[in-house]
């Protein structure tokens, strides 16, 4: 059993449901990230995902895509994130990790550090620093089974992306090879747009639920903790981004994980009450 999944059978069991934050890596400072990690599992996170800086994300709003810039600025690119997982790893061997980014890196990452060996170098790196998951937005399903096979023989989850415009067919092909939990984009659109429609999410989960045996998170749009617990009541999981990069965005350093543990507390107090 994944970290992932044994996180989320613990939940079921206490009737708890999981609160996932996401952070750009290497943002707002370049060597911020595991810190920040660590106060946010202090603030009650189940998951953590761990956005992969790109130059050219397409599911991304203006919020993480600025998040993003400045960590490429910094020099952050998969490797470093990966180092930033291991640093973390060295105090925490339980809270699950999640790598989201895009196809890119990880084929860039491939070809730098190509070794021959039967599994590719990323799954490799990512195994041994401490992954527990990864969702690449443009990685389709259809493509994707024998990489679901190297993540999982290393222990690793491949995780997808489900949109209110998914059909069933699509549902269906992202159910067969899916481990860990999907995710649920709550609207249509790039991260951190519109608002929220509770009602339309509560429809949307028992159809996905018919194709998909493993937890439902979901994301987009989630910004305060009226709004996670209205949607943990239906979901299996929240996702809460944009909100709290621009929380940390212009703090001082040595304010940044308490600010996002803070945050993070308030929501993570209202899904258990």
């Amino acid at each position: 059993m994944s970290r992932i999944a044994a996180t989320f059978s613990q939940l079921q069991a206490q009737g708890r449901k999981a609160l996932i934050p996401f952070v750009t890596a290497g943002f707002p400072y370049a060597d911020v990230t595991p810190e920040l990690m660590h106060a946010m599992v202090a603030g009650g996170a189940d998951v953590i995902e761990l956005g992969v800086p790109f130059s050219d994300p397409s599911a991304d709003g203006p919020v993480i895509q600025k998040a993003g810039d400045k960590a490429l600025a910094f020099g952050i690119g998969l490797a470093q994130v990966l180092d930033m997982v291991r640093v973390f790893r060295a105090e925490n061997q339980t809270t699950p990790v999640v790598l989201m980014g895009y196809a890119n890196p990880v084929e860039r990452y491939n070809q730098k550090h190509a070794s021959g060996a039967k599994d590719s170098a990323f799954v490799q790196d990512a195994s041994a620093a401490g992954v527990d998951g990864v969702l690449i937005v443009d990685y389709p399903p259809e493509e994707c089974e024998e990489f679901a096979a190297e993540l999982k023989a290393h222990n690793m989850d491949l995780i997808f992306l489900l949109a209110p415009t998914s059909t069933d067919e699509r549902m269906a092909q992202v159910a067969r090879i899916a481990s860990g939990y999907v995710y649920y984009v709550s609207l249509k659109g790039v991260t951190g747009s519109g608002a929220l429609d509770t009602a339309a999410v509560e429809a949307m989960l028992p159809r996905i639920r018919q194709f998909v045996n493993v937890p439902v998170g979901v994301g987009f749009g989630i910004r305060d903790a009226a709004t996670a617990q209205a949607i943990g009541k239906v979901a299996d999981a929240v996702v809460i981004g944009s909100k709290i990069i621009q929380l940390i965005d212009n703090q001082p350093r040595e304010q940044v994980a308490s600010t996002a543990q803070n945050f993070l507390r308030g929501v993570r107090n209202a899904l258990d009450s």
